[in-house]
C-alpha cells in the first residue's frame, strides 16, 4: 500500500497581501533615492564598473559579469550621469522592500506586519546605502532575499517545482557575485538539521541545481579558464581584513541594519522557533548562526549575512504589530521609526556637505568614495600639460589604483586627456602602452604607496590631490616620470596587483 504524503495547501495560513500600503513605502523610497541619487558623485566602485561595462566578458578577475554589465546598460539607457546610473540601484532596492514584505506575509504576518516590514528595511542603514548606489552589493541583497522567500515557500508547501525558481535565481545570482553559495550551503544545512527534510527528497532538487550550474556556467568556465583569480582577490581581501572583520562583526551587523531594530529579529528568531504553526521555517534561524560562521571562517565581512538577519526581521514584524495596538505604543514605534530613519538617511545617504563626510565615514566610508575624483582628474591634467606637445604622443597616464583609473577615464576626455593604464584587478587585462611610448609618465598613487615608483625613472614630485574630506585619495601624489625602468612590456606583469 502506497502512503501519500499530505501537503499544506498553498496559500494556507497566509493572510492577503497589503499591496497599497506596501506600494507607498516602495515608491517613496525609490523617491529619495532618486532624489538624492545626483548628490556627491560616483563612488569608486561605480568608476571601475563603467570601464568594465565597456570592456564586457564573461567574467573579471574580481567579480562575475553581472554588475559591469548593468552599469554600461544603465548609463545607455538613463544617462552618463551618476543619477542615470543609480536608476537601477533605486529600483533594486525598491524591489528588495517589497520582497521583504512578501516574507513577512509567507511567514504569516498581517497586513500590519507586512508595512512593518517594507518600512523597517527601507529606513534600514544597509538597504538604504546599496540603494543609493551601484554595488555587487545591491543585487546581491536582491537575490538573497528572493532566494530566502522561494525558500520558505517550499518548506510551506513541499512543492518540489518552487526548485526551479530557485535554480534560476541562484544562477543569476552567482554570475553577480559567488557569495550566494554561502547562503546555499547555510539553507541546506539547516534543513538537514531541523527539517523539513522532505524538501530535498526526488528529482526536483538536482533539477533546480542543474538549473544553476548551468546560468552560472559561462562564469565558472571564463574563471576556470583563467586559473580562478577571483579566489586570489578573496583570499587576499581576507589575509587583508580578516581579522579586523571577525572583531567587529556582531557589532557591525547592529549598526548596518539599525541598533533599533534588535528587538524586533530577536522576536523573530523568538517565533520561528517557538510557534508551532511555523515549525515549517524553523531552517530560516539554523540557518542564520550556519552563515555567520561560514563568513567568519572566510574572513568575510560583517554585511554578508545582513540580508538573512533582514528575514529575521520581518518575522518580528507579526510580534510588533500585535505589541503595538494601542495608542501609546504605536507613538513609541513611530518615533523610533523616525529616529531609526534619520540615523540612517545620515550615515548613508549624501545629506551632508563633502567638508562634514569625516564625521561619518568611520561608519560608513563608502560615502567619502563618492567626491574627490574630478580634482584627482584635474590634478592629473596640470602635470599632463607640463609634457612638451611634441612627447604627448609617446606619454602615459598609470594610476595606481582602478578608482584613480575608473576617474581619469571618466572625466579626462574633458580635460584631452588620453586612455589611462593601470595594474590593478582587471585594469591590467586592458594593458600594457606599446613599447612606443618611451615617453614620460604621469604617475598617480595613494599617499604612502610610493614602491609603485620603482618600476619608473626621473620621478619628480608633482601634485598632491586635496578631496575635500578624509577619503582613500586624499593627498594623492600625481608625479611626472621620465619613463619606465624597461620596456612597457617587460614592466608590465609585474605591475599587476589584486588589493
Amino acid at each position: 500500500m502506497t502512503t501519500v504524503r499530505a501537503r499544506a495547501p498553498v496559500g494556507a495560513g497566509r493572510p492577503g497581501f497589503a499591496a497599497g500600503p506596501v506600494a507607498v513605502v516602495v515608491v517613496g523610497l525609490a523617491a529619495v533615492l532618486s532624489a538624492l541619487s545626483p548628490r556627491y558623485g560616483f563612488h569608486r566602485d561605480e568608476l571601475y564598473f563603467l570601464v568594465a561595462g565597456g570592456h564586457p566578458a564573461w567574467g573579471y578577475v574580481d567579480q562575475p559579469p553581472l554588475t559591469p554589465l548593468v552599469a554600461r546598460a544603465a548609463t545607455a539607457l538613463f544617462g552618463d550621469t551618476p543619477a542615470g546610473l543609480r536608476v537601477v540601484a533605486t529600483l533594486t532596492s525598491a524591489a528588495s522592500v517589497l520582497v521583504t514584505a512578501l516574507i513577512a506575509r509567507e511567514l504569516h504576518g498581517g497586513r500590519r506586519a507586512q508595512v512593518f516590514a517594507a518600512l523597517a528595511a527601507a529606513v534600514s542603514g544597509f538597504v538604504l546605502a546599496v540603494g543609493h548606489m551601484v554595488s555587487t552589493t545591491t543585487f546581491d541583497l536582491l537575490a538573497w532575499l528572493l532566494v530566502a522567500w522561494l525558500a520558505l515557500g517550499l518548506m510551506r508547501t513541499g512543492g518540489g517545482r518552487r526548485w526551479l525558481g530557485l535554480g534560476v535565481v541562484v544562477g543569476l545570482a552567482l554570475l553577480n557575485k559567488y557569495l550566494v553559495g554561502m547562503l546555499a550551503v547555510a539553507l541546506l544545512l539547516a534543513v538537514l538539521a531541523v527539517g523539513p527534510r522532505g524538501v530535498l527528497r526526488g528529482r526536483w532538487p538536482v533539477i533546480g541545481v542543474l538549473v544553476a550550474a548551468v546560468i552560472a556556467a559561462p562564469n565558472l568556465w571564463w574563471q576556470a579558464t583563467h586559473g580562478w583569480p577571483q579566489l586570489t582577490v578573496a583570499g587576499g581581501i581576507s589575509a587583508d581584513d580578516g581579522a579586523e572583520n571577525r572583531v567587529l562583526f556582531v557589532p557591525m551587523q547592529i549598526v548596518y541594519l539599525s541598533p533599533f531594530l534588535v528587538p524586533v529579529w530577536i522576536a523573530g528568531i523568538r517565533r520561528l522557533w517557538r510557534d508551532p504553526e511555523l515549525r515549517w521555517a524553523r531552517a530560516m534561524v539554523v540557518a542564520y548562526p550556519v552563515l555567520c560562521v561560514l563568513v567568519l571562517a572566510s574572513g568575510g565581512k560583517p554585511y554578508y549575512a545582513l540580508p538573512v538577519l533582514l528575514v529575521l526581521t520581518a518575522a518580528g514584524c507579526e510580534p510588533l504589530a500585535r505589541w503595538t495596538h494601542g495608542r501609546p505604543r504605536t507613538a513609541v514605534v513611530a518615533v523610533a521609526g523616525v529616529l531609526m530613519a534619520a540615523m540612517s538617511a545620515l550615515v548613508t545617504l549624501p545629506l551632508l556637505p563633502t567638508s562634514a563626510l569625516s564625521a561619518v565615514n568611520g561608519i560608513n566610508k563608502e560615502q567619502g568614495e563618492q567626491v574627490g575624483w574630478q580634482a584627482l582628474t584635474s590634478a592629473v591634467a596640470a602635470q599632463w600639460s607640463a609634457i612638451p606637445p611634441a612627447e604627448r604622443a609617446h606619454a602615459v597616464i598609470f594610476a595606481e589604483n582602478y578608482g584613480e583609473h575608473g576617474a581619469i577615464a571618466r572625466y579626462g576626455p574633458r580635460h584631452g586627456l588620453p586612455v589611462p593604464y593601470s595594474g590593478h584587478m582587471s585594469d591590467f587585462d586592458w594593458g600594457p602602452p606599446p613599447d612606443s611610448a618611451t615617453g614620460p609618465v604621469v604617475l598617480v598613487y595613494q599617499d604612502g604607496d610610493r614602491n609603485i615608483g620603482r618600476y619608473f625613472t626621473g620621478c619628480r614630485a608633482g601634485s598632491r590631490v586635496d578631496t575635500g574630506t578624509d577619503n582613500e585619495e586624499r593627498g594623492a601624489h600625481v608625479d611626472l616620470c621620465s619613463g619606465t625602468t624597461a620596456p612597457w612590456s617587460v614592466v608590465w606583469p609585474r605591475l599587476r596587483h589584486y588589493y
